[in-house]
């Protein structure tokens, strides 16, 4: 499959049934361009490993390969249970308590002190991303009782969920911050910042602006962090749509709604958009995902997301890799019947909400002239050059038909161009002067076989590489020899 035929990304978290060398590699080969690791479990110096392991595979490999870590947050989970699981029925009763002691399906222990004085009856209290859905009916100093209004089977730690307005812990949390510095040190391209109410919880985290530090991740995934979305759109370097947290604290019906107001937003503004939670979590046993599932991976195509995550699927799944190649296939099918005429007129539309600043300003305009252009000529592909990736990922906002090549000098700016909807990202040679960097880029396209001599390719750069400002804008055709 030509990874400029599939224009959706594909985020796949490593876990156990995926973190050796070679089903690192069978994963990129299937279609990962994100690998998303989660350093709720296991110790930091084992995500440290399997990042750098990660790192080897990608080299190997010659594709960049962005690497997501995805920050725990104040993320409560209950403790496992014995003999590997248990199975919740609906309508049973349970108690729950504050401890880490072994659960039972009978006596659930939250690893959370302020349980009973958080949690009211009358709430809905969510485990493992809403699988299994408990109603508050009583509560002591010393233990909850529920009632199971959506039963399933648990195993491992699982989440636990409390409605966030309630929720006494912050994020980040002094562990988050931690894990942070480590990572940023490690030059991670992407940190998911987990339980998102505001960008000032975004500002604690005090990382550099991208490319030299990594883009900010935040997860939308509480009524907080709806409120304040365009606040947080303002801040962050891409926003996911975390909808197993977001199910419980909506009512589910106005999940899918929200989906497409949050991915719309998103996009309009030129960030990159993640869809994630259950896309095909059938597959985690089955070799099959339902039809329902294969609907839901294609909707999130069509409501304009710039990447649809893979978690347990590839972490503790039976076919990690037969998982990815699936949803690739679903995709990549779904990018074919995308709108992008109508898309690009939508956006256009929008009233774009960037700062005034003059480079953001003009890159705006370069872009809008750019999907024009490639809306109404014939061309075989728009080659964008950019230093910190700003004018790739707002071009890409336009989902135009035509592939989209990044690229930079820049191997931070290359990694995090992998999450950016229809971009190949390219590391090219360092040059000051504008018509090297053109010719750098026409020449890196054609080694790759992505243009070919007498085709019709857009340029769209900067003339000065030292500032920010992308101002020109040529259709040329690519000549026998460069």
């Amino acid at each position: 499959m030509s990874v400029v035929q599939r224009r959706t990304k594909i985020i796949a978290t490593i876990g156990p049934s995926s973190e050796s060398p070679e089903g690192i590699k069978s994963l990129i080969a299937a279609g990962m361009d994100v690998a998303r690791l989660n350093p709720a479990h296991g110790t930091l110096e084992d995500v440290l490993a399997l990042y750098g392991r990660i790192r080897q595979v990608e080299a190997e490999s010659g594709r960049p390969i962005g690497i997501l870590v995805d920050l725990p947050g104040p993320k409560i989970r209950i403790a496992p249970f014995a003999d590997g699981g248990a199975t919740l029925s609906q309508g049973s009763e349970v108690s729950l308590r504050a401890g880490t002691r072994v659960s039972t399906r009978n006596d659930i222990t939250v690893d959370y002190e302020a349980l009973c004085s958080d949690v009211i009856p009358g709430d809905r209290v969510g485990i493992a991303d809403g699988q299994v859905v408990i109603e508050i009916v009583d509560r002591s100093s010393e233990m909850l009782r529920g009632r199971v209004l959506h039963g399933g089977s648990l195993r491992g730690r699982p989440g636990f969920h409390i409605p966030s307005d309630r929720l006494s812990l912050t994020a980040p949390t002094l562990g988050d911050l931690r894990i942070a510095e480590a990572f940023i040190d490690a030059g991670v391209d992407f940190l998911g910042v987990s339980f998102v109410r505001s960008a000032s919880d975004m500002l604690k985290l005090h990382t550099q602006p991208p490319p030299e530090g990594p883009l900010l991740v935040a997860k939308i995934e509480t009524r907080a962090a709806v409120r304040n979305l365009d606040e947080i759109i303002g801040f962050a370097g891409a926003v996911m749509v975390a909808r197993g947290d977001l199910g419980l604290e909506f009512p589910i019906e106005e999940l899918p709604h929200l989906q497409k107001q949050i991915v719309s937003e998103c996009v309009s503004v030129g960030l990159p958009v993640i869809t994630a939670t259950q896309m095909l979590n059938s597959m985690v046993e089955s070799p099959l995902p339902t039809r329902a599932e294969a609907s839901d991976v294609a909707n999130a195509v069509f409501d304009g997301t710039s990447a649809v995550m893979l978690s347990g699927e590839t972490a503790i799944g039976k076919h990690p890799e037969l998982v990815v190649t699936t949803m690739a296939r679903i995709a990549e099918e779904a990018d074919t019947r995308f709108d992008n005429k109508g898309w690009a007129r939508y956006i256009t539309d929008v009233r774009l909400d960037y700062p005034d600043s003059e480079p953001v300003s003009v890159t705006d305009a370069m872009t809008m002239s750019a999907a024009r252009v490639c809306s109404q000529v014939n061309l075989s592909a728009l080659l964008c050059v950019s230093g910190s990736g700003l004018t790739v990922r707002s071009m890409a906002r336009f989902r135009p038909s035509v592939p989209i090549l990044g690229f930079s000098t820049n191997p931070r700016t290359v990694n995090q161009l992998t999450m950016s909807w229809g971009v190949r990202p390219l590391l090219t040679r360092s040059e000051d002067a504008y018509e090297p960097r053109v010719v750098d880029a026409l020449t890196l396209a054609r080694k790759h076989d992505l243009i070919h001599p007498g085709d019709l390719v857009g340029v769209l750069a900067g003339i000065n590489p030292k500032g920010r400002t992308t101002d020109v804008l040529r259709l040329l055709r690519v000549p026998e020899e460069i």
